[in-house]
């Protein structure tokens, strides 16, 4: 993280916002609560990020015709264009953090931190539901 955040730091963009740049990247016009899940986290998090990154410039905040209750993200065109410039210095950093290891141990970490994290999430799944249930 830190690695990568020194890079990230001439381009004004934190570690925080790179995630959200990432998410948005990909799926541009999330709602801030769909942000916050795909991110992993609280919404008062989200809320603040967006605000600084609206700010910034690399954002807009809009709702959809019809639509008043939810806030959708946009990237501008200076948050887009962001990705070709942020993007080969995260690969930067994968490629230092990976030096000398053999592709199969490369792999096998990978593979184990994926499971992690999916290990994580189905626990947090079930838990919310056995409070969904508790409340029923």
């Amino acid at each position: 993280m830190r690695a990568l955040q020194y890079r990230l730091s001439p381009f004004g963009v934190s570690f925080g916002h790179w995630t959200f740049l990432r998410i948005l990247w990909i799926r541009d016009g999330l709602t801030q609560k769909e942000l916050s899940d795909l991110a992993g986290v609280m919404e008062p998090t989200t809320f603040s990020a967006v605000k600084a990154m609206e700010r910034m410039g690399f954002i807009e905040r809009r709702h959809l015709p019809g639509n008043k209750k939810n806030m959708h993200v946009y990237l501008t065109d200076a948050g887009r264009s962001l990705e070709h410039v942020l993007v080969p210095l995260a690969e930067e950093v994968n490629e230092i953090s990976a030096d000398g290891l053999p592709d199969r141990t490369l792999s096998l970490v990978r593979n184990a931190l994926v499971r992690m994290i999916e290990n994580l999430a189905h626990e947090e799944e079930t838990r919310a539901t056995l409070v969904g249930d508790a409340g029923d």
